[in-house]
């Protein structure tokens, strides 16, 4: 497997479980900073690599006036702030091309949203910028058809990739992880990441309450993760769940993200021992 390096953090081979986590969305700076803060506290004493993520655009809501972020310009000025002053390497979504050279200004890791993952151009022209690029799994996709997707980044010459398992369409309007599928997709030759609370998410008519998710089943669906042998865990954070704009249900809540860092430590260590 390639690891991937990012300044002093390394991801794959036998290298330890690294952490993506923020809210899901910039809702502002004040919050943004403030969970940066926590979770950097958080890592920090549990020796964690920590990359720090929100979105500065939701372009794929449930619903046209549903709370999308603060928009490039002013997400990218919040994010570039976190990045200089705690020192946090930053990763973000981008979800049009016309994005990608500005994003690519700021950002350590550039995202390729699940449903975007299977278009070339996208794909391509994030690759074309050498920064990191870190492909979701689109939950219509099988592990093994990411192949194609890779190589699509590699024909750039940037190798620097790590794929993320986000659960896959089962049939019955819910998300399911087949644990299978980091082996599967470490074998294509890139690290891979678990993103559990979007796993937990219930696709389902729009709704602007805090119903859509199943946020109980984030502790088992990570360590469960974690003992099939991720490389990284994909958290998205906030201080009250309840009350985010974005993603209410499946959000972890921060004050419990010490807890299960602790134990999916524990289980990264037993694995890569092995």
């Amino acid at each position: 497997m390639k690891v991937i390096e990012l300044g002093k953090i390394k991801i794959g081979g036998n290298n330890p479980l690294v952490l993506i986590a923020g809210p899901c969305v910039i809702e502002g700076e004040k919050l943004t900073i403030t969970v940066a803060e926590k979770v950097k506290k958080i890592t920090d004493k549990l020796k964690i690599p920590y990359i720090f993520k929100s979105s500065y655009d939701k372009s794929n809501r449930g619903a046209v006036d549903f709370y999308r972020g603060p928009g490039l310009k002013k997400g990218l000025a919040i994010l570039a702030k976190i990045k200089k002053e705690l020192h946090i390497p930053v990763v973000s979504d981008v979800h049009c091309r016309n994005e990608i050279p500005y994003a690519a200004e700021v950002l350590d890791i550039l995202q390729i949203p699940a449903y975007l993952s299977p278009q070339t151009d996208m794909v391509v022209e994030a690759a074309k910028t050498k920064r990191i690029i870190n492909i979701k799994k689109g939950q219509f996709l099988a592990p093994w058809d990411m192949k194609k997707i890779c190589e699509k980044a590699k024909s750039t010459g940037n190798e620097k990739i790590f794929l993320t398992e986000r659960g896959a369409i089962f049939g019955y309007n819910n998300l399911v992880c087949d644990m299978r599928s980091y082996s599967i997709m470490q074998e294509l030759g890139y690290p891979v990441f678990a993103d559990v609370t979007h796993m937990v998410r219930m696709p389902g008519p729009p709704s602007k309450d805090a119903k859509g998710g199943q946020s109980q089943f984030i502790y088992p669906l990570t360590l469960a993760s974690v003992g099939a042998g991720c490389d990284g865990l994909f958290l998205e954070v906030h201080p009250e769940p309840a009350k985010a704009l974005c993603d209410a249900v499946s959000m972890l809540a921060l004050d419990k993200l010490e807890r299960l860092l602790i134990k999916a430590k524990a289980i990264n260590e037993i694995v890569r021992r092995k």
